[in-house]
């Protein structure tokens, strides 16, 4: 058989081809990245994305330059090193002690002090003052309340001022203060809308509140960012910002869908489902997010009023000192009615 010989061309792997190589799967692996939350669209999210810039920052003072150290002396003290510098006595340094103990000192004091002040800043239950850098919120403009439910697995939406209520849709005019009261069903939850502001829980029975703005009109999206059963993964929605005129339509057209949210249908709609479409309804029952964040939409007692009646009977004091082992005689009884009192103050059951 004839036999064939090829020259085959070796091929040199070299620092610079392989640093372009790493570069490009680098670039390619980023490709499909969606990095919302460093170009967001609302003014509270692009504070925040300011605070997560400014501490990464900081904390790289002090990482990047150990990360650089560490392969500088590997490579300087390395075996085959010919002139590396030998100093067995070496033991003590006061220079390279202060610089040790306080670039790492002065950093934590600087991540604390913007910490701190934007934990103020940031506080989701504030009120807003500004609409953006240099445009603060004018005194005449009203916050939009939006009440939000999470329920298993969509999102309810209620436009008290306006009377209407949608499923799995939300929006809000560009440029206008959004006041949201926020609570949950069954579970604990999460509403984030990246691009809006940060996350803020939701919990049944129980109401958190969040204030932002919208300063560029678009559709964002909006999940759920906490675990919260089967569904989770679809518990998704679309949040429109848009122009004031375009919000009073988009409200004109919710009004005029006819339906009505109704003690029945919200029941109804309570019940687990997922990718539950888009719903609208043109009137909402009275006082229904109260009687969800009260529990009591299905003609059940509601948590304002027990506690309210707790306290009228004496069986809750907020305010009141309550017994422990430092503060009560040894004599007291250890159970007791509530009904008994003990130097002015209630034992616990």
């Amino acid at each position: 058989m004839p036999r064939f010989d090829a020259a085959v061309t070796p091929i040199r792997v070299t620092g610079r081809l392989l640093l372009r190589c790493t570069a490009i799967a680098l670039l390619a692996s980023l490709a499909g990245c969606n990095a919302v939350l460093l170009s967001p669209s609302g003014d509270m999210a692009m504070r925040q994305r300011d605070l997560i810039i400014i501490a990464t920052c900081l904390m790289l003072l002090i990482i990047v330059p150990v990360i650089f150290l560490t392969l500088l002396f590997a490579w300087r003290y390395r075996e085959s090193a010919p002139d590396s510098p030998y100093n067995p006595e070496w033991d003590h340094s006061t220079v390279l002690e202060l610089a040790i103990w306080a670039a790492p000192l002065l950093i934590i004091i600087a991540l604390g002090a913007v910490t701190w002040v934007s934990t103020h800043q940031l506080d989701p239950y504030r009120p807003l003052t500004r609409l953006d850098e240099g445009r603060p919120v004018p005194t005449e403009v009203k916050p939009l309340t939006v009440e939000v439910v999470a329920l298993d697995w969509k999102w309810l939406f209620l436009y008290p001022e306006q009377g209407i209520a949608t499923v799995n849709e939300l929006a809000a005019p560009v440029d206008r203060p959004i006041a949201f009261r926020i609570t949950a069903t069954s579970v604990m939850n999460a509403f984030f809308v990246p691009s809006l502001a940060g996350m803020v829980y939701a919990m049944p029975g129980m109401e958190t509140k969040l204030h932002a703005v919208i300063n560029k009109p678009g559709i964002y999206d909006g999940f759920s960012s906490n675990y919260s059963g089967a569904g989770f993964s679809h518990m998704r929605f679309k949040f429109h910002g848009m122009s004031s005129e375009d919000f009073d339509r988009w409200i004109a057209q919710a009004k005029s869908s006819g339906s009505t949210l109704s003690k029945d249908a919200y029941l109804k709609l309570a019940q687990p489902s997922e990718r539950e479409p888009v719903q609208r309804y043109a009137s909402v029952a009275p006082e229904l997010y109260d009687q969800i964040l009260n529990r009591c939409v299905d003609g059940g007692a509601c948590m304002a009023d027990t506690m309210a009646l707790d306290r009228s009977r004496g069986k809750f004091d907020p305010s009141g000192e309550i017994c422990t082992a430092s503060n009560t005689p040894v004599d007291s009884p250890l159970f007791a009615p509530d009904v008994v009192l003990n130097d002015g103050r209630r034992l616990l059951r």
